[in-house]
Protein backbone atom coordinates (compact mmCIF):
# COMPACT_ATOMS: atom_id res chain seq x y z
CA UNK A 1 0.00 0.00 0.00
CA UNK A 2 1.26 3.48 -0.86
CA UNK A 3 2.31 5.84 1.91
CA UNK A 4 -0.13 8.38 0.50
CA UNK A 5 -3.09 8.45 -1.82
CA UNK A 6 -1.67 11.38 -3.77
CA UNK A 7 -2.19 10.60 -7.46
CA UNK A 8 1.44 10.44 -8.58
CA UNK A 9 1.78 9.08 -12.14
CA UNK A 10 4.18 6.26 -13.00
CA UNK A 11 5.75 5.58 -16.36
CA UNK A 12 7.13 7.50 -19.33
CA UNK A 13 5.87 9.94 -21.94
CA UNK A 14 3.09 12.21 -20.72
CA UNK A 15 3.04 10.40 -17.38
CA UNK A 16 6.78 11.07 -17.11
CA UNK A 17 6.18 14.79 -17.67
CA UNK A 18 3.52 14.75 -14.99
CA UNK A 19 5.95 13.00 -12.67
CA UNK A 20 8.54 15.72 -13.31
CA UNK A 21 5.96 18.40 -12.57
CA UNK A 22 4.95 16.56 -9.40
CA UNK A 23 8.60 16.35 -8.35
CA UNK A 24 8.84 20.14 -8.58
CA UNK A 25 5.72 20.57 -6.45
CA UNK A 26 7.01 18.08 -3.89
CA UNK A 27 10.36 19.90 -3.78
CA UNK A 28 8.61 23.18 -3.04
CA UNK A 29 6.43 21.56 -0.37
CA UNK A 30 9.46 19.94 1.25
CA UNK A 31 11.52 23.14 1.36
CA UNK A 32 8.62 25.28 2.62
CA UNK A 33 7.84 22.81 5.40
CA UNK A 34 11.44 22.57 6.54
CA UNK A 35 11.80 26.37 6.56
CA UNK A 36 8.60 26.89 8.54
CA UNK A 37 9.82 24.63 11.35
CA UNK A 38 12.94 26.78 11.71
CA UNK A 39 10.81 29.93 11.62
CA UNK A 40 8.64 28.61 14.46
CA UNK A 41 11.79 28.18 16.57
CA UNK A 42 12.94 31.77 15.96
CA UNK A 43 11.39 33.18 19.20
CA UNK A 44 13.05 30.44 21.28
CA UNK A 45 16.38 30.46 23.08
CA UNK A 46 18.55 27.32 23.17
CA UNK A 47 17.48 26.96 26.81
CA UNK A 48 13.78 27.11 25.80
CA UNK A 49 14.40 24.33 23.32
CA UNK A 50 15.59 21.93 26.03
CA UNK A 51 12.39 22.08 28.13
CA UNK A 52 10.05 19.08 28.46
CA UNK A 53 7.45 20.26 30.95
CA UNK A 54 4.98 17.35 30.89
CA UNK A 55 5.05 13.66 29.90
CA UNK A 56 3.14 14.28 26.65
CA UNK A 57 5.54 16.99 25.47
CA UNK A 58 8.95 16.89 23.81
CA UNK A 59 11.70 19.54 23.70
CA UNK A 60 11.73 21.76 20.61
CA UNK A 61 15.28 20.60 19.85
CA UNK A 62 14.03 17.02 19.78
CA UNK A 63 11.27 17.96 17.32
CA UNK A 64 13.91 19.49 15.04
CA UNK A 65 15.96 16.30 15.16
CA UNK A 66 13.14 13.74 15.01
CA UNK A 67 11.52 15.24 11.89
CA UNK A 68 14.94 15.08 10.24
CA UNK A 69 15.37 11.48 11.42
CA UNK A 70 12.12 10.60 9.65
CA UNK A 71 13.41 11.74 6.25
CA UNK A 72 16.74 10.04 6.83
CA UNK A 73 15.31 6.75 8.09
CA UNK A 74 12.40 6.18 5.72
CA UNK A 75 13.67 7.86 2.54
CA UNK A 76 17.42 8.41 2.31
CA UNK A 77 18.50 5.07 3.78
CA UNK A 78 16.15 3.24 1.40
CA UNK A 79 16.36 5.24 -1.83
CA UNK A 80 19.74 7.01 -2.00
CA UNK A 81 22.55 4.42 -2.10
CA UNK A 82 25.27 7.08 -1.87
CA UNK A 83 23.82 8.56 1.32
CA UNK A 84 26.05 8.56 4.40
CA UNK A 85 24.29 9.12 7.73
CA UNK A 86 25.25 12.26 9.64
CA UNK A 87 25.68 10.26 12.86
CA UNK A 88 24.83 6.56 13.20
CA UNK A 89 23.74 7.07 16.83
CA UNK A 90 20.96 9.40 15.68
CA UNK A 91 19.14 6.43 14.10
CA UNK A 92 18.07 5.26 17.58
CA UNK A 93 18.50 8.44 19.62
CA UNK A 94 15.77 10.32 17.73
CA UNK A 95 13.46 7.40 17.04
CA UNK A 96 10.08 8.12 18.66
CA UNK A 97 8.11 4.88 18.88
CA UNK A 98 8.94 2.69 15.87
CA UNK A 99 9.67 -0.58 17.64
CA UNK A 100 10.43 -2.49 14.45
CA UNK A 101 12.98 0.11 13.33
CA UNK A 102 15.29 0.33 16.34
CA UNK A 103 15.47 0.64 20.11
CA UNK A 104 14.96 4.14 21.49
CA UNK A 105 15.28 6.05 24.79
CA UNK A 106 12.30 6.57 27.09
CA UNK A 107 10.26 9.60 26.08
CA UNK A 108 10.49 11.17 29.54
CA UNK A 109 14.30 11.40 29.14
CA UNK A 110 14.29 13.63 26.06
CA UNK A 111 14.90 16.79 28.11
CA UNK A 112 18.17 15.28 29.32
CA UNK A 113 19.67 15.15 25.81
CA UNK A 114 22.07 18.07 26.24
CA UNK A 115 24.13 16.44 23.50
CA UNK A 116 23.94 16.79 20.57
CA UNK A 117 23.77 20.55 20.96
CA UNK A 118 21.46 22.78 18.99
CA UNK A 119 24.13 23.73 16.45
CA UNK A 120 24.80 20.07 15.70
CA UNK A 121 21.09 19.35 15.31
CA UNK A 122 20.85 22.24 12.82
CA UNK A 123 23.80 20.82 10.89
CA UNK A 124 22.01 17.47 10.88
CA UNK A 125 18.99 19.14 9.30
CA UNK A 126 21.17 20.79 6.65
CA UNK A 127 22.88 17.46 5.90
CA UNK A 128 19.57 15.66 5.37
CA UNK A 129 17.97 18.55 3.48
CA UNK A 130 20.85 18.59 1.02
CA UNK A 131 20.54 14.83 0.48
CA UNK A 132 16.75 15.02 -0.07
CA UNK A 133 17.21 17.83 -2.59
CA UNK A 134 19.85 15.73 -4.36
CA UNK A 135 17.46 12.79 -4.47
CA UNK A 136 14.72 14.99 -5.91
CA UNK A 137 17.06 16.21 -8.66
CA UNK A 138 17.68 12.63 -9.84
CA UNK A 139 14.25 11.99 -11.36
CA UNK A 140 12.89 10.12 -8.35
CA UNK A 141 10.38 7.32 -8.73
CA UNK A 142 6.81 7.85 -7.60
CA UNK A 143 7.36 6.00 -4.31
CA UNK A 144 10.10 8.48 -3.33
CA UNK A 145 7.77 11.43 -3.96
CA UNK A 146 5.05 9.74 -1.91
CA UNK A 147 7.44 9.20 1.00
CA UNK A 148 8.62 12.82 0.91
CA UNK A 149 5.01 14.05 0.95
CA UNK A 150 4.40 11.79 3.94
CA UNK A 151 7.52 13.22 5.62
CA UNK A 152 6.32 16.77 5.03
CA UNK A 153 2.94 15.96 6.57
CA UNK A 154 4.69 14.28 9.48
CA UNK A 155 6.75 17.43 10.04
CA UNK A 156 3.62 19.58 9.93
CA UNK A 157 2.21 17.45 12.73
CA UNK A 158 5.36 18.19 14.71
CA UNK A 159 5.11 21.92 13.98
CA UNK A 160 1.77 21.83 15.75
CA UNK A 161 3.18 19.71 18.57
CA UNK A 162 6.16 22.04 18.95
CA UNK A 163 3.88 25.03 19.57
CA UNK A 164 1.60 22.98 21.82
CA UNK A 165 4.60 21.81 23.87
CA UNK A 166 6.08 25.32 24.13
CA UNK A 167 2.78 26.71 25.41
CA UNK A 168 2.91 24.20 28.26
CA UNK A 169 6.59 25.00 28.87
CA UNK A 170 6.00 28.75 29.14
CA UNK A 171 2.92 28.24 31.31
CA UNK A 172 4.95 26.00 33.65
CA UNK A 173 7.59 28.71 34.04
CA UNK A 174 6.73 31.11 36.91
CA UNK A 175 7.62 34.09 34.69
CA UNK A 176 4.75 33.19 32.31
CA UNK A 177 6.59 34.73 29.36
CA UNK A 178 4.74 34.70 26.01
CA UNK A 179 6.08 32.63 23.14
CA UNK A 180 5.79 35.58 20.79
CA UNK A 181 5.78 39.34 21.37
CA UNK A 182 4.66 41.00 18.15
CA UNK A 183 3.89 44.74 18.38
CA UNK A 184 2.28 44.64 14.92
CA UNK A 185 -0.20 41.94 15.93
CA UNK A 186 -3.66 43.23 16.84
CA UNK A 187 -5.52 41.22 19.45
CA UNK A 188 -8.80 40.13 17.79
CA UNK A 189 -11.58 41.65 19.87
CA UNK A 190 -14.60 39.64 20.91
CA UNK A 191 -17.97 40.65 19.54
CA UNK A 192 -20.36 42.60 21.72
CA UNK A 193 -22.20 40.00 23.74
CA UNK A 194 -20.59 37.25 21.72
CA UNK A 195 -21.77 35.57 18.52
CA UNK A 196 -25.09 33.91 19.29
CA UNK A 197 -24.96 30.12 19.10
CA UNK A 198 -27.14 28.86 16.28
CA UNK A 199 -27.94 25.36 15.08
CA UNK A 200 -27.08 23.86 11.71
CA UNK A 201 -29.47 21.05 10.71
CA UNK A 202 -28.48 18.02 8.65
CA UNK A 203 -30.80 15.42 7.13
CA UNK A 204 -28.54 12.44 7.78
CA UNK A 205 -28.97 9.34 5.63
CA UNK A 206 -26.49 6.92 4.07
CA UNK A 207 -23.19 8.62 3.19
CA UNK A 208 -19.62 7.70 2.38
CA UNK A 209 -16.83 8.57 4.81
CA UNK A 210 -13.06 8.45 4.71
CA UNK A 211 -10.66 9.92 2.20
CA UNK A 212 -12.05 10.28 -1.32
CA UNK A 213 -8.79 9.49 -3.14
CA UNK A 214 -7.79 13.02 -4.19
CA UNK A 215 -4.56 14.32 -2.67
CA UNK A 216 -2.69 13.11 0.39
CA UNK A 217 -4.14 11.25 3.34
CA UNK A 218 -2.89 9.16 6.24
CA UNK A 219 -3.67 5.45 6.30
CA UNK A 220 -6.17 5.86 9.16
CA UNK A 221 -8.47 7.84 6.83
CA UNK A 222 -8.97 4.70 4.71
CA UNK A 223 -10.86 2.76 3.51
CA UNK A 224 -13.79 4.82 2.32
CA UNK A 225 -17.00 3.24 3.53
CA UNK A 226 -20.68 3.94 4.16
CA UNK A 227 -22.33 4.94 7.43
CA UNK A 228 -25.99 5.68 8.18
CA UNK A 229 -26.68 8.92 10.07
CA UNK A 230 -29.94 9.91 11.71
CA UNK A 231 -30.97 13.58 11.32
CA UNK A 232 -28.84 15.77 13.59
CA UNK A 233 -27.79 19.31 14.44
CA UNK A 234 -24.38 20.90 15.05
CA UNK A 235 -23.72 24.17 16.82
CA UNK A 236 -22.62 26.94 14.49
CA UNK A 237 -19.54 27.71 16.61
CA UNK A 238 -17.48 26.21 19.40
CA UNK A 239 -18.25 26.68 23.09
CA UNK A 240 -16.68 29.89 24.41
CA UNK A 241 -14.63 30.62 27.52
CA UNK A 242 -17.50 32.65 28.92
CA UNK A 243 -19.95 29.78 28.45
CA UNK A 244 -17.57 27.30 30.03
CA UNK A 245 -17.12 29.67 32.99
CA UNK A 246 -20.86 29.27 33.64
CA UNK A 247 -20.32 25.51 33.90
CA UNK A 248 -17.60 26.15 36.50
CA UNK A 249 -19.81 28.59 38.44
CA UNK A 250 -22.57 25.96 38.50
CA UNK A 251 -20.15 23.60 40.31
CA UNK A 252 -19.63 21.53 37.16
CA UNK A 253 -16.36 20.10 38.50
CA UNK A 254 -18.06 19.08 41.75
CA UNK A 255 -21.04 17.14 40.38
CA UNK A 256 -20.26 13.47 39.66
CA UNK A 257 -23.59 12.94 37.89
CA UNK A 258 -22.25 15.00 34.94
CA UNK A 259 -19.15 12.89 34.43
CA UNK A 260 -18.23 9.54 32.96
CA UNK A 261 -16.77 7.30 35.66
CA UNK A 262 -13.20 7.56 34.34
CA UNK A 263 -13.68 11.30 33.89
CA UNK A 264 -14.74 11.75 37.52
CA UNK A 265 -11.71 9.71 38.58
CA UNK A 266 -9.50 12.08 36.54
CA UNK A 267 -11.12 15.16 38.12
CA UNK A 268 -10.44 13.87 41.61
CA UNK A 269 -6.97 12.49 40.92
CA UNK A 270 -5.73 15.63 39.15
CA UNK A 271 -7.65 18.29 41.05
CA UNK A 272 -9.22 19.75 37.91
CA UNK A 273 -11.21 22.90 38.56
CA UNK A 274 -10.96 24.62 35.17
CA UNK A 275 -9.33 24.17 31.73
CA UNK A 276 -5.58 23.63 31.79
CA UNK A 277 -4.27 27.18 31.35
CA UNK A 278 -6.81 28.96 33.50
CA UNK A 279 -5.60 30.54 36.76
CA UNK A 280 -7.82 31.97 39.49
CA UNK A 281 -6.80 35.17 41.22
CA UNK A 282 -8.57 37.70 43.44
CA UNK A 283 -9.64 39.70 40.41
CA UNK A 284 -10.96 36.60 38.63
CA UNK A 285 -9.84 34.00 36.10
CA UNK A 286 -7.00 34.55 33.66
CA UNK A 287 -6.09 32.45 30.61
CA UNK A 288 -2.53 31.85 29.39
CA UNK A 289 -1.87 31.68 25.63
CA UNK A 290 1.10 31.72 23.27
CA UNK A 291 0.52 35.50 23.12
CA UNK A 292 0.69 35.83 26.91
CA UNK A 293 -1.90 36.05 29.67
CA UNK A 294 -5.37 37.57 29.27
CA UNK A 295 -8.25 38.06 31.65
CA UNK A 296 -11.24 35.81 31.16
CA UNK A 297 -13.31 38.90 30.45
CA UNK A 298 -11.07 39.66 27.45
CA UNK A 299 -11.49 36.12 26.11
CA UNK A 300 -15.10 35.40 27.10
CA UNK A 301 -16.21 35.26 23.44
CA UNK A 302 -13.25 33.11 22.37
CA UNK A 303 -13.47 29.29 22.06
CA UNK A 304 -12.51 27.47 25.24
CA UNK A 305 -9.35 25.45 24.72
CA UNK A 306 -7.19 22.86 26.49
CA UNK A 307 -10.07 20.76 27.77
CA UNK A 308 -10.10 16.97 27.87
CA UNK A 309 -12.69 14.72 26.26
CA UNK A 310 -14.06 14.12 29.76
CA UNK A 311 -14.58 17.86 30.30
CA UNK A 312 -16.14 18.29 26.86
CA UNK A 313 -18.53 15.41 27.52
CA UNK A 314 -19.44 16.71 31.00
CA UNK A 315 -20.14 20.19 29.63
CA UNK A 316 -22.38 18.74 26.91
CA UNK A 317 -24.33 16.75 29.52
CA UNK A 318 -24.69 19.88 31.65
CA UNK A 319 -26.21 21.66 28.64
CA UNK A 320 -28.52 18.73 27.93
CA UNK A 321 -26.70 18.13 24.67
CA UNK A 322 -24.01 15.75 23.42
CA UNK A 323 -20.79 15.69 21.39
CA UNK A 324 -21.03 14.89 17.66
CA UNK A 325 -19.77 11.62 16.24
CA UNK A 326 -16.80 11.90 13.93
CA UNK A 327 -19.07 10.98 10.99
CA UNK A 328 -21.59 13.72 11.81
CA UNK A 329 -18.73 16.20 11.87
CA UNK A 330 -17.24 14.91 8.59
CA UNK A 331 -20.58 14.97 6.81
CA UNK A 332 -21.03 18.61 7.82
CA UNK A 333 -17.49 19.54 6.76
CA UNK A 334 -17.34 17.55 3.52
CA UNK A 335 -18.40 20.50 1.35
CA UNK A 336 -17.04 23.28 3.58
CA UNK A 337 -14.10 25.45 2.59
CA UNK A 338 -10.92 24.74 4.55
CA UNK A 339 -10.67 28.15 6.09
CA UNK A 340 -10.69 29.55 9.58
CA UNK A 341 -8.27 30.40 12.34
CA UNK A 342 -5.40 28.05 11.47
CA UNK A 343 -1.63 28.47 11.85
CA UNK A 344 -1.44 30.54 8.67
CA UNK A 345 -3.56 33.27 10.29
CA UNK A 346 -0.68 34.07 12.65
CA UNK A 347 -3.01 34.43 15.64
CA UNK A 348 -1.55 31.42 17.53
CA UNK A 349 -4.63 31.34 19.78
CA UNK A 350 -8.37 30.75 19.39
CA UNK A 351 -10.29 33.90 18.43
CA UNK A 352 -13.91 35.01 18.59
CA UNK A 353 -16.32 33.57 16.02
CA UNK A 354 -17.23 35.64 12.98
CA UNK A 355 -20.60 35.99 11.31
CA UNK A 356 -20.28 32.83 9.22
CA UNK A 357 -20.16 29.35 10.80
CA UNK A 358 -16.72 27.76 10.56
CA UNK A 359 -15.92 24.13 11.11
CA UNK A 360 -12.14 24.32 10.81
CA UNK A 361 -9.60 25.95 13.07
CA UNK A 362 -9.43 27.52 16.55
CA UNK A 363 -9.49 24.20 18.48
CA UNK A 364 -9.56 20.54 17.64
CA UNK A 365 -13.10 19.37 18.42
CA UNK A 366 -13.64 16.28 20.53
CA UNK A 367 -16.08 13.80 19.06
CA UNK A 368 -17.99 10.99 20.74
CA UNK A 369 -16.20 8.45 18.52
CA UNK A 370 -13.52 6.06 19.71
CA UNK A 371 -10.43 5.92 17.50
CA UNK A 372 -10.88 2.62 15.67
CA UNK A 373 -9.98 1.19 12.27
CA UNK A 374 -12.37 1.75 9.39
CA UNK A 375 -13.68 -1.38 7.61
CA UNK A 376 -10.98 -2.43 5.15
CA UNK A 377 -8.18 -0.56 6.96
CA UNK A 378 -4.67 -1.77 6.24
CA UNK A 379 -1.50 -0.44 7.86
CA UNK A 380 1.44 0.64 5.74
CA UNK A 381 4.09 -2.05 5.23
CA UNK A 382 7.19 -2.21 7.41
CA UNK A 383 8.00 0.15 10.28
CA UNK A 384 5.73 2.85 8.79
CA UNK A 385 2.82 0.61 9.71
CA UNK A 386 3.35 1.79 13.30
CA UNK A 387 2.50 5.40 12.35
CA UNK A 388 -1.20 5.25 13.20
CA UNK A 389 -2.59 1.75 13.45
CA UNK A 390 -1.05 0.65 16.73
CA UNK A 391 -2.77 3.49 18.61
CA UNK A 392 -6.30 2.28 17.85
CA UNK A 393 -7.12 1.54 21.48
CA UNK A 394 -8.15 3.81 24.34
CA UNK A 395 -8.22 7.01 22.24
CA UNK A 396 -10.94 9.39 21.10
CA UNK A 397 -11.17 11.12 17.71
CA UNK A 398 -10.86 14.89 17.26
CA UNK A 399 -11.68 16.77 14.08
CA UNK A 400 -11.16 20.14 12.41
CA UNK A 401 -7.65 21.39 13.23
CA UNK A 402 -6.63 24.24 15.52
CA UNK A 403 -5.01 27.66 15.54
CA UNK A 404 -1.60 25.95 15.27
CA UNK A 405 -2.50 23.51 12.47
CA UNK A 406 -1.06 24.40 9.03
CA UNK A 407 -3.89 25.03 6.55
CA UNK A 408 -2.29 22.73 3.97
CA UNK A 409 -2.33 19.90 6.52
CA UNK A 410 -6.03 19.69 7.36
CA UNK A 411 -9.03 18.24 5.48
CA UNK A 412 -12.54 16.99 6.24
CA UNK A 413 -11.45 13.34 6.53
CA UNK A 414 -8.48 14.04 8.85
CA UNK A 415 -8.64 12.00 12.09
CA UNK A 416 -6.65 13.26 15.06
CA UNK A 417 -6.69 11.18 18.24
CA UNK A 418 -5.71 11.45 21.89
CA UNK A 419 -6.44 9.72 25.16
CA UNK A 420 -9.65 11.11 26.74
CA UNK A 421 -7.79 12.71 29.69
CA UNK A 422 -5.47 14.72 27.37
CA UNK A 423 -5.58 18.48 28.05
CA UNK A 424 -2.34 19.98 26.72
CA UNK A 425 -3.59 20.01 23.13
CA UNK A 426 -5.60 22.87 21.55
CA UNK A 427 -8.82 20.91 22.05
CA UNK A 428 -12.29 22.39 22.44
CA UNK A 429 -16.02 21.68 22.23
CA UNK A 430 -18.67 21.72 19.53
CA UNK A 431 -22.14 20.58 20.60
CA UNK A 432 -24.54 18.30 18.76
CA UNK A 433 -28.16 17.48 19.17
Amino acid sequence: MSATTQQIPRGTGQAGEELESMAQAVTERFMATRCRTIELCAPLTPEDMMVQSCPEASPAKWHLAHTTWFFESFILREFLPSYRPFNEDFSWLFNSYYQSFSAFPEKRLRASFSRPGLEEVLRYREHVDHAIELLLERNPVAEVLERIVLGANHEEQHQELLLTDMLHAFFSNPLRSPYRRDPAWVHPAGTAGGKKLEWLSFAGGLSEFGHSGEGFCFDNELARHRVWLEPYRLSSRQVTCGEFAEFIEDRGYERPELWLSSGWDAVKANGWKAPLYWSQREEGWSVFTLRGEFSLDELKDFPVSQVSYFEADAYARWKGMRLPTEFEWEAAAASAQIEGNLLDSGNLMPVAAGEEPRLFGDCWQWTASAYLAYPGFSSLPGALGEYNGKFMSGQMVLRGGSCVTPAAHIRASYRNFFAPETRWQFSGIRLAG
